[in-house]
Protein backbone atom coordinates (compact mmCIF):
# COMPACT_ATOMS: atom_id res chain seq x y z
CA UNK A 1 0.00 0.00 0.00
CA UNK A 2 2.74 2.19 0.68
CA UNK A 3 4.34 1.76 -2.61
CA UNK A 4 0.83 2.95 -4.04
CA UNK A 5 0.78 6.55 -2.17
CA UNK A 6 3.89 7.06 -3.37
CA UNK A 7 3.58 6.03 -6.79
CA UNK A 8 0.39 8.28 -6.55
CA UNK A 9 2.11 11.28 -5.27
CA UNK A 10 5.20 11.69 -5.46
CA UNK A 11 5.76 11.15 -9.21
CA UNK A 12 2.35 12.42 -10.11
CA UNK A 13 3.13 15.71 -8.39
CA UNK A 14 6.69 16.14 -10.69
CA UNK A 15 5.48 15.48 -13.59
CA UNK A 16 2.53 17.85 -13.39
CA UNK A 17 4.45 20.33 -11.97
CA UNK A 18 7.00 19.95 -14.87
CA UNK A 19 4.38 20.32 -16.99
CA UNK A 20 3.19 23.53 -15.43
CA UNK A 21 6.28 25.02 -15.21
CA UNK A 22 6.51 24.73 -19.26
CA UNK A 23 2.97 26.06 -19.30
CA UNK A 24 4.33 28.98 -17.58
CA UNK A 25 7.53 29.03 -20.22
CA UNK A 26 4.62 29.14 -23.26
CA UNK A 27 2.75 32.00 -21.87
CA UNK A 28 6.45 34.36 -21.09
CA UNK A 29 7.17 33.42 -24.95
CA UNK A 30 3.66 34.67 -25.77
CA UNK A 31 4.75 37.90 -24.95
CA UNK A 32 1.60 39.02 -22.80
CA UNK A 33 1.87 41.64 -19.71
CA UNK A 34 2.83 39.10 -16.77
CA UNK A 35 1.60 40.99 -14.32
CA UNK A 36 -1.66 41.29 -15.98
CA UNK A 37 -1.71 37.18 -16.27
CA UNK A 38 -0.30 36.59 -13.06
CA UNK A 39 -2.80 38.36 -11.25
CA UNK A 40 -5.92 37.02 -13.46
CA UNK A 41 -8.48 35.28 -11.64
CA UNK A 42 -11.37 32.62 -13.20
CA UNK A 43 -13.97 34.33 -11.23
CA UNK A 44 -13.46 37.53 -8.35
CA UNK A 45 -13.04 35.36 -5.10
CA UNK A 46 -10.94 32.85 -6.74
CA UNK A 47 -7.02 33.42 -6.09
CA UNK A 48 -4.76 34.67 -9.04
CA UNK A 49 -2.65 32.42 -11.34
CA UNK A 50 0.25 33.04 -9.15
CA UNK A 51 -1.29 31.93 -5.94
CA UNK A 52 -2.69 29.05 -7.79
CA UNK A 53 1.24 27.89 -8.95
CA UNK A 54 2.36 28.73 -5.18
CA UNK A 55 -0.65 26.49 -3.76
CA UNK A 56 -0.09 23.51 -6.23
CA UNK A 57 3.57 23.63 -4.79
CA UNK A 58 2.62 23.88 -1.40
CA UNK A 59 0.24 21.10 -1.63
CA UNK A 60 3.20 18.73 -3.38
CA UNK A 61 5.83 19.55 -0.97
CA UNK A 62 3.62 19.39 1.68
CA UNK A 63 1.75 15.72 1.14
CA UNK A 64 5.42 14.49 0.39
CA UNK A 65 6.47 15.91 3.54
CA UNK A 66 3.69 14.52 5.89
CA UNK A 67 3.19 11.41 3.89
CA UNK A 68 6.93 10.89 4.60
CA UNK A 69 7.49 12.30 8.41
CA UNK A 70 9.86 15.34 6.94
CA UNK A 71 9.83 18.29 7.24
CA UNK A 72 8.84 20.52 4.40
CA UNK A 73 10.99 23.27 3.21
CA UNK A 74 9.27 26.80 3.42
CA UNK A 75 8.94 29.25 0.63
CA UNK A 76 7.86 32.57 1.18
CA UNK A 77 4.93 33.87 -1.47
CA UNK A 78 6.66 36.58 -3.07
CA UNK A 79 6.85 35.74 -6.60
CA UNK A 80 6.00 38.49 -8.81
CA UNK A 81 7.39 37.08 -12.25
CA UNK A 82 6.71 33.48 -14.41
CA UNK A 83 10.51 33.27 -13.98
CA UNK A 84 10.16 33.36 -10.02
CA UNK A 85 7.44 30.69 -10.23
CA UNK A 86 8.96 28.74 -12.45
CA UNK A 87 11.99 28.85 -9.78
CA UNK A 88 9.52 27.96 -6.98
CA UNK A 89 8.60 25.05 -9.01
CA UNK A 90 12.11 23.67 -9.38
CA UNK A 91 12.61 23.79 -5.71
CA UNK A 92 9.62 21.87 -5.40
CA UNK A 93 11.07 19.58 -7.61
CA UNK A 94 14.07 19.23 -5.89
CA UNK A 95 12.48 18.71 -2.51
CA UNK A 96 10.72 15.93 -4.12
CA UNK A 97 13.65 14.44 -5.36
CA UNK A 98 14.51 14.09 -1.94
CA UNK A 99 11.94 11.71 -1.02
CA UNK A 100 11.66 7.98 -1.02
CA UNK A 101 9.75 5.32 -1.52
CA UNK A 102 11.02 4.45 1.49
CA UNK A 103 10.56 6.69 3.34
CA UNK A 104 6.78 6.55 2.67
CA UNK A 105 7.10 3.40 4.97
CA UNK A 106 3.75 3.89 7.26
CA UNK A 107 2.76 6.29 5.39
CA UNK A 108 -0.88 4.78 4.75
CA UNK A 109 -1.78 4.86 8.26
CA UNK A 110 0.23 7.77 9.09
CA UNK A 111 -1.86 10.09 11.17
CA UNK A 112 -2.34 13.27 9.28
CA UNK A 113 -2.99 16.56 11.14
CA UNK A 114 -3.77 19.82 8.98
CA UNK A 115 -3.09 23.27 10.81
CA UNK A 116 -6.30 24.48 9.40
CA UNK A 117 -8.48 21.24 9.95
CA UNK A 118 -8.58 21.30 14.27
CA UNK A 119 -9.12 18.27 16.26
CA UNK A 120 -9.24 16.04 13.07
CA UNK A 121 -6.83 13.41 11.73
CA UNK A 122 -6.78 11.57 8.04
CA UNK A 123 -5.13 7.90 7.62
CA UNK A 124 -2.36 8.50 4.68
CA UNK A 125 -4.31 6.87 2.61
CA UNK A 126 -7.70 8.95 3.09
CA UNK A 127 -5.22 12.20 2.93
CA UNK A 128 -3.81 11.34 -0.48
CA UNK A 129 -7.27 10.30 -1.86
CA UNK A 130 -9.76 13.05 -0.22
CA UNK A 131 -7.11 15.64 0.02
CA UNK A 132 -3.70 15.85 -1.11
CA UNK A 133 -4.08 14.71 -5.17
CA UNK A 134 -7.59 16.35 -5.53
CA UNK A 135 -6.64 19.83 -3.62
CA UNK A 136 -3.30 19.51 -6.07
CA UNK A 137 -4.92 19.19 -9.15
CA UNK A 138 -7.46 21.56 -8.12
CA UNK A 139 -4.71 24.30 -7.95
CA UNK A 140 -2.89 23.25 -10.98
CA UNK A 141 -5.95 22.77 -13.22
CA UNK A 142 -7.11 26.27 -12.15
CA UNK A 143 -3.81 27.80 -13.52
CA UNK A 144 -3.90 25.65 -16.56
CA UNK A 145 -7.00 27.88 -17.25
CA UNK A 146 -5.81 31.15 -16.10
CA UNK A 147 -3.23 30.33 -18.94
CA UNK A 148 -5.51 29.17 -21.31
CA UNK A 149 -8.38 31.59 -21.06
CA UNK A 150 -5.38 34.67 -21.51
CA UNK A 151 -4.79 32.74 -25.10
CA UNK A 152 -1.46 31.32 -24.40
CA UNK A 153 -1.84 28.21 -27.50
CA UNK A 154 -1.28 25.06 -24.99
CA UNK A 155 -2.78 21.81 -25.18
CA UNK A 156 -3.89 18.50 -23.10
CA UNK A 157 -0.82 17.50 -24.24
CA UNK A 158 0.75 20.40 -22.25
CA UNK A 159 -1.49 19.79 -19.40
CA UNK A 160 -0.22 15.55 -19.50
CA UNK A 161 3.36 16.18 -20.10
CA UNK A 162 5.07 13.75 -21.93
CA UNK A 163 3.25 10.23 -20.93
CA UNK A 164 4.60 7.27 -20.34
CA UNK A 165 3.69 5.48 -23.49
CA UNK A 166 5.66 2.00 -24.49
CA UNK A 167 5.70 0.49 -27.75
CA UNK A 168 3.07 -2.61 -28.22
Amino acid sequence: MDKSIYDFTIPIFARSLGGLKNVLQKASEHGIDESMLLNDRLAPDMYPLARQVQIACDNAKGAAARLSGTEAPKFEDTEKTIAELQARIDKTLAFLSTVTLESFAGASERKITMPYFPNRVFTGFEYVREFSVPNFFFHFVTAYALVRKNGIPISKADYINNPSFKDI
